[in-house]
Protein backbone atom coordinates (compact mmCIF):
# COMPACT_ATOMS: atom_id res chain seq x y z
CA UNK A 1 0.00 0.00 0.00
CA UNK A 2 2.99 2.76 0.95
CA UNK A 3 4.14 2.19 -2.86
CA UNK A 4 0.68 2.93 -4.50
CA UNK A 5 0.00 5.66 -2.37
CA UNK A 6 3.30 7.34 -3.29
CA UNK A 7 1.88 9.26 -5.90
CA UNK A 8 -0.34 11.62 -3.81
CA UNK A 9 0.57 14.38 -1.54
CA UNK A 10 1.12 13.89 1.82
CA UNK A 11 -2.63 15.24 2.89
CA UNK A 12 -4.43 12.54 0.49
CA UNK A 13 -2.29 9.88 1.75
CA UNK A 14 -3.02 10.63 5.07
CA UNK A 15 -6.92 10.90 4.60
CA UNK A 16 -6.68 7.16 2.45
CA UNK A 17 -4.89 5.44 5.09
CA UNK A 18 -6.72 7.03 8.12
CA UNK A 19 -10.00 5.97 6.26
CA UNK A 20 -8.97 2.08 5.51
CA UNK A 21 -7.12 2.33 9.06
CA UNK A 22 -10.66 3.22 11.15
CA UNK A 23 -12.56 0.91 8.66
CA UNK A 24 -10.62 -2.27 9.49
CA UNK A 25 -10.38 -1.21 13.29
CA UNK A 26 -14.20 -0.07 13.59
CA UNK A 27 -15.50 -3.06 11.82
CA UNK A 28 -13.58 -5.59 13.63
CA UNK A 29 -14.16 -3.93 17.00
CA UNK A 30 -18.52 -3.94 16.35
CA UNK A 31 -18.12 -7.54 14.71
CA UNK A 32 -17.35 -9.74 17.62
CA UNK A 33 -15.11 -9.51 20.98
CA UNK A 34 -12.83 -12.00 19.31
CA UNK A 35 -12.13 -9.73 16.57
CA UNK A 36 -11.31 -6.63 18.69
CA UNK A 37 -8.93 -8.84 20.68
CA UNK A 38 -6.89 -10.06 17.28
CA UNK A 39 -6.74 -6.49 15.83
CA UNK A 40 -5.57 -4.54 19.20
CA UNK A 41 -3.58 -7.52 19.82
CA UNK A 42 -1.53 -6.71 16.85
CA UNK A 43 -1.63 -3.52 17.08
CA UNK A 44 0.55 -3.86 20.77
CA UNK A 45 2.98 -6.09 19.05
CA UNK A 46 3.17 -4.31 15.73
CA UNK A 47 4.05 -0.71 18.49
CA UNK A 48 6.40 -2.97 20.76
CA UNK A 49 8.24 -4.25 18.08
CA UNK A 50 8.91 -0.45 16.06
CA UNK A 51 9.94 0.93 20.06
CA UNK A 52 12.20 -1.88 20.29
CA UNK A 53 13.35 -1.32 16.50
CA UNK A 54 14.08 2.09 17.11
CA UNK A 55 15.87 2.24 20.54
CA UNK A 56 18.20 -0.20 18.68
CA UNK A 57 18.90 2.57 16.23
CA UNK A 58 20.54 4.53 19.50
CA UNK A 59 22.85 1.94 20.12
CA UNK A 60 20.36 0.01 22.85
CA UNK A 61 20.14 -3.89 22.66
CA UNK A 62 16.72 -4.40 24.35
CA UNK A 63 15.17 -8.04 24.58
CA UNK A 64 13.16 -7.41 21.67
CA UNK A 65 11.33 -10.77 21.18
CA UNK A 66 11.65 -11.61 24.74
CA UNK A 67 9.60 -8.33 25.31
CA UNK A 68 7.07 -8.12 23.01
CA UNK A 69 5.99 -11.76 23.79
CA UNK A 70 5.75 -10.40 27.56
CA UNK A 71 3.73 -7.20 26.33
CA UNK A 72 1.63 -9.71 24.32
CA UNK A 73 1.23 -12.41 27.15
CA UNK A 74 0.25 -9.40 29.80
CA UNK A 75 -2.24 -7.90 27.03
CA UNK A 76 -3.91 -11.64 26.10
CA UNK A 77 -3.61 -12.33 30.54
CA UNK A 78 -6.33 -8.86 31.06
CA UNK A 79 -8.51 -9.87 28.08
CA UNK A 80 -8.93 -13.04 29.26
CA UNK A 81 -9.32 -11.84 33.01
CA UNK A 82 -11.60 -8.98 31.80
CA UNK A 83 -13.47 -11.73 29.63
CA UNK A 84 -14.27 -13.98 33.31
CA UNK A 85 -12.57 -16.56 31.55
CA UNK A 86 -9.59 -16.50 34.48
CA UNK A 87 -9.76 -15.41 37.52
CA UNK A 88 -7.84 -12.26 38.61
CA UNK A 89 -5.35 -14.66 40.31
CA UNK A 90 -3.49 -15.08 37.02
CA UNK A 91 -2.48 -11.68 37.09
CA UNK A 92 0.50 -13.12 39.70
CA UNK A 93 2.16 -14.71 36.48
CA UNK A 94 3.24 -11.56 35.05
CA UNK A 95 5.72 -10.80 37.82
CA UNK A 96 7.89 -14.32 37.12
CA UNK A 97 7.21 -14.03 33.41
CA UNK A 98 9.06 -10.38 33.62
CA UNK A 99 11.87 -11.74 35.41
CA UNK A 100 12.67 -13.53 33.17
CA UNK A 101 14.37 -10.55 31.60
CA UNK A 102 16.96 -10.61 34.49
CA UNK A 103 17.28 -14.23 34.11
CA UNK A 104 18.37 -13.90 29.75
CA UNK A 105 20.49 -10.67 30.39
CA UNK A 106 22.83 -12.41 32.51
CA UNK A 107 23.90 -14.78 30.28
CA UNK A 108 24.53 -12.12 27.48
CA UNK A 109 28.13 -12.49 28.11
CA UNK A 110 28.68 -9.73 24.93
CA UNK A 111 26.13 -7.09 26.45
CA UNK A 112 28.35 -4.08 27.72
CA UNK A 113 25.45 -2.23 29.00
CA UNK A 114 22.99 -4.87 30.62
CA UNK A 115 20.81 -2.71 32.85
CA UNK A 116 20.27 -0.13 30.40
CA UNK A 117 18.79 -2.74 27.94
CA UNK A 118 17.23 -4.24 31.09
CA UNK A 119 15.60 -0.85 31.73
CA UNK A 120 14.73 -0.33 27.88
CA UNK A 121 13.40 -3.56 27.65
CA UNK A 122 10.96 -2.73 30.60
CA UNK A 123 10.02 0.51 29.09
CA UNK A 124 8.52 -1.28 25.87
CA UNK A 125 6.11 -3.29 27.89
CA UNK A 126 5.46 -0.30 30.48
CA UNK A 127 5.10 2.36 27.52
CA UNK A 128 3.49 0.22 25.17
CA UNK A 129 1.96 -2.75 25.89
CA UNK A 130 0.55 -1.86 29.00
CA UNK A 131 -1.46 0.90 28.30
CA UNK A 132 -2.88 -1.04 25.11
CA UNK A 133 -3.87 -4.01 27.34
CA UNK A 134 -5.75 -1.44 29.07
CA UNK A 135 -8.20 -1.63 26.13
CA UNK A 136 -9.53 -4.59 27.74
CA UNK A 137 -10.62 -2.88 30.73
CA UNK A 138 -12.72 -0.24 28.75
CA UNK A 139 -14.36 -3.58 26.28
CA UNK A 140 -15.69 -5.33 29.35
CA UNK A 141 -16.34 -2.30 31.30
CA UNK A 142 -20.30 -3.12 31.82
CA UNK A 143 -19.37 -6.37 32.88
CA UNK A 144 -19.76 -8.23 29.33
CA UNK A 145 -18.15 -6.98 26.04
CA UNK A 146 -19.61 -3.75 24.34
CA UNK A 147 -18.13 -1.77 21.68
CA UNK A 148 -19.17 1.49 22.30
CA UNK A 149 -16.52 2.94 24.55
CA UNK A 150 -13.94 1.30 22.62
CA UNK A 151 -15.43 3.41 19.48
CA UNK A 152 -16.48 5.70 21.49
CA UNK A 153 -12.67 6.64 22.46
CA UNK A 154 -11.08 6.05 19.03
CA UNK A 155 -13.85 8.55 17.15
CA UNK A 156 -13.08 11.19 19.81
CA UNK A 157 -9.00 11.16 19.16
CA UNK A 158 -9.82 10.93 15.44
CA UNK A 159 -11.44 14.13 16.21
CA UNK A 160 -9.23 15.04 18.26
CA UNK A 161 -5.90 14.92 15.61
CA UNK A 162 -7.94 16.30 12.59
CA UNK A 163 -9.15 19.43 14.25
CA UNK A 164 -5.72 19.67 15.24
CA UNK A 165 -4.47 19.12 12.03
CA UNK A 166 -6.62 21.40 10.23
CA UNK A 167 -6.56 24.02 12.70
CA UNK A 168 -3.01 23.94 13.06
CA UNK A 169 -2.25 23.71 9.43
CA UNK A 170 -4.91 26.94 8.49
CA UNK A 171 -4.29 29.01 11.84
CA UNK A 172 -1.18 28.02 13.52
CA UNK A 173 1.13 30.57 14.73
CA UNK A 174 1.86 30.34 18.52
CA UNK A 175 3.74 27.30 19.62
CA UNK A 176 2.73 25.17 21.96
CA UNK A 177 5.53 23.05 23.05
CA UNK A 178 8.65 24.71 19.90
CA UNK A 179 11.63 23.08 21.61
CA UNK A 180 10.03 19.54 21.08
CA UNK A 181 7.15 19.92 18.48
CA UNK A 182 8.10 22.90 16.58
CA UNK A 183 5.03 22.52 14.01
CA UNK A 184 2.34 21.98 17.40
CA UNK A 185 0.30 25.47 17.95
CA UNK A 186 -1.94 26.66 20.73
CA UNK A 187 -4.81 26.99 17.65
CA UNK A 188 -4.06 23.31 16.95
CA UNK A 189 -4.23 22.01 20.21
CA UNK A 190 -8.14 24.24 20.88
CA UNK A 191 -9.23 22.79 17.16
CA UNK A 192 -8.41 19.17 17.85
CA UNK A 193 -10.00 20.48 21.57
CA UNK A 194 -13.12 21.75 20.42
CA UNK A 195 -14.28 18.90 17.42
CA UNK A 196 -13.46 16.26 20.34
CA UNK A 197 -16.05 17.87 22.30
CA UNK A 198 -18.47 18.14 19.75
CA UNK A 199 -17.99 14.25 19.04
CA UNK A 200 -18.21 13.25 22.85
CA UNK A 201 -21.60 14.96 22.27
CA UNK A 202 -22.75 13.56 19.46
CA UNK A 203 -21.36 9.96 20.40
CA UNK A 204 -23.28 10.45 23.93
CA UNK A 205 -26.43 10.94 21.83
CA UNK A 206 -26.33 6.94 20.44
CA UNK A 207 -24.00 5.24 22.80
CA UNK A 208 -25.28 5.16 26.02
CA UNK A 209 -22.43 2.90 27.76
CA UNK A 210 -21.29 6.52 29.53
CA UNK A 211 -23.69 9.38 30.30
CA UNK A 212 -22.93 12.84 28.55
CA UNK A 213 -20.46 14.09 31.00
CA UNK A 214 -18.67 11.41 31.37
CA UNK A 215 -17.65 11.31 27.63
CA UNK A 216 -17.14 15.17 27.94
CA UNK A 217 -14.44 14.35 30.79
CA UNK A 218 -13.06 11.38 28.09
CA UNK A 219 -12.93 13.58 25.49
CA UNK A 220 -10.72 16.32 27.47
CA UNK A 221 -8.68 13.38 29.23
CA UNK A 222 -7.94 12.61 25.20
CA UNK A 223 -7.19 16.11 24.67
CA UNK A 224 -4.89 16.78 27.35
CA UNK A 225 -3.37 13.69 27.81
CA UNK A 226 -2.95 12.63 24.09
CA UNK A 227 -1.44 15.90 23.21
CA UNK A 228 1.64 15.14 25.77
CA UNK A 229 1.45 11.78 25.23
CA UNK A 230 2.22 13.25 20.73
CA UNK A 231 4.97 15.57 22.55
CA UNK A 232 6.18 12.28 24.65
CA UNK A 233 6.96 10.24 20.65
CA UNK A 234 8.10 13.57 19.57
CA UNK A 235 11.17 14.16 22.39
CA UNK A 236 11.88 10.01 21.86
CA UNK A 237 12.18 10.41 18.29
CA UNK A 238 14.48 13.80 18.71
CA UNK A 239 16.45 11.56 21.18
CA UNK A 240 17.28 9.56 18.21
CA UNK A 241 17.02 11.97 15.63
CA UNK A 242 14.37 10.68 13.72
CA UNK A 243 10.97 12.01 11.81
CA UNK A 244 8.59 9.52 12.10
CA UNK A 245 8.14 5.98 14.00
CA UNK A 246 8.16 4.12 10.75
CA UNK A 247 6.67 4.08 6.82
CA UNK A 248 3.78 1.56 7.96
CA UNK A 249 1.50 3.64 7.65
CA UNK A 250 1.07 6.06 4.76
CA UNK A 251 1.24 9.71 5.77
CA UNK A 252 1.27 9.03 9.30
CA UNK A 253 4.86 7.37 10.02
CA UNK A 254 4.51 4.10 11.85
CA UNK A 255 2.57 2.56 14.36
CA UNK A 256 3.73 4.51 17.61
CA UNK A 257 3.12 7.86 15.48
CA UNK A 258 -0.35 7.07 15.30
CA UNK A 259 -1.07 5.51 18.47
CA UNK A 260 1.20 7.74 20.42
CA UNK A 261 -1.69 9.99 22.04
CA UNK A 262 -3.31 6.79 23.22
CA UNK A 263 -0.40 5.14 24.78
CA UNK A 264 -0.26 8.31 27.31
CA UNK A 265 -4.26 8.70 27.77
CA UNK A 266 -5.30 5.68 28.11
CA UNK A 267 -3.82 4.98 31.95
CA UNK A 268 -6.24 8.74 32.61
CA UNK A 269 -9.20 7.29 30.89
CA UNK A 270 -8.99 3.69 32.74
CA UNK A 271 -8.23 5.13 36.31
CA UNK A 272 -11.17 7.95 35.84
CA UNK A 273 -13.60 5.37 34.79
CA UNK A 274 -12.64 2.56 37.13
CA UNK A 275 -12.60 5.37 40.25
CA UNK A 276 -14.91 7.59 39.99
Amino acid sequence: MTYSLNKYNNLTQRVIAATIGAAIVLSGVCFSEWAYFIIFLLICIFTQLEFYNLVGLDGMIPLKTFGTISGSFIFTLIYLVERGTLSDKFYFLIFPLVSGIYLIKLYKKSDKKPFSNIAITFLGILYVAIPISLFNIAAYYKGSYGYEIIVGIMLILWASDTGAYFAGSRFGKRKLFERISPKKSWEGFIGGAVLALIFAYIISRYFMSLDLLQWIIVAVLIVVSGTYGDLVESLFKRSIDIKDSGKTIPGHGGFLDRFDSLLLSMPFIIGYLEIF
